[in-house]
């Protein structure tokens, strides 16, 4: 059991590591949000749709699902919409430092749903669920293989939490708001860039 736990969470730290629209959201509203606890709704709709990601693909579920062409291409279509949108929405928020002001810091609902987006419409991040966890759950049987899925859950929750809070600090010791500002912009053009590596996905299975 310890060998799968080990296994698991190596695992899951390789694949959450690289930046994408998903970190950069989850560390931007930690530095946005006026406290922390206003950052726990994104917090826990990231690490709840990884945790259902990761389970799917153990399962096999979502292997199943994606061999679909038409769900695909629909996940492609509106992951790239719903990018392009969230990525302007996180750029005006540069531009207004108080919250009562449009472009202030996201409401709950925004966030949630906007977390939803990067986490469940980005179907690279689906396939690299299904392709790298998924394969590696068949080398164990139960309980072993629910171990390994419980240590590559436990690193997203608590990565995703280390990501607000480290977006906090940055947040509170940026008084002018510039530092926040860069960030809500460099967060905008990261969220365009998979809006766009997306839109690149779409036209090759389109083909």
């Amino acid at each position: 059991m310890t060998e799968a736990a080990v296994h698991g969470i190596l695992l899951a730290f390789g694949l959450i590591l690289p930046l994408g629209a998903q970190n950069v959201f989850v560390f931007n509203q930690g530095a946005s949000q006026p406290t922390l606890l206003r950052a726990v709704p994104v917090i826990l709709t990231a690490a709840l749709c990884d945790t259902l990601l990761i389970v799917l693909a153990v399962l096999g579920v979502s292997l199943v699902l994606l061999t679909f062409p038409w769900l695909k291409l629909t996940l492609f279509g509106a992951g790239f919409l719903f990018l392009l949108y969230m990525g302007w929405t996180v750029w005006k928020s540069a531009a207004s430092p108080s919250p009562s002001q449009d472009g202030g810091p996201l409401t709950a609902k925004r966030q949630i749903a906007f977390a939803l987006s990067v986490s469940l419409l980005n179907p690279h991040a689906i396939l690299d669920t299904v392709g790298v966890i998924g394969t590696n759950s068949l080398q164990y049987d139960s309980p072993e293989k629910w171990v390994f899925t419980g240590a590559c859950a436990a690193v997203s929750w608590l990565w995703f939490l280390g990501l607000a809070v480290t977006g906090r600090v940055i947040g509170r010791t940026d008084t002018k708001g510039n530092v926040l500002q860069a960030v809500n912009r460099l967060s905008a053009l990261i969220i365009w860039g998979v809006a766009v590596y997306i839109a690149f996905g779409f036209v090759q299975e389109a083909m």
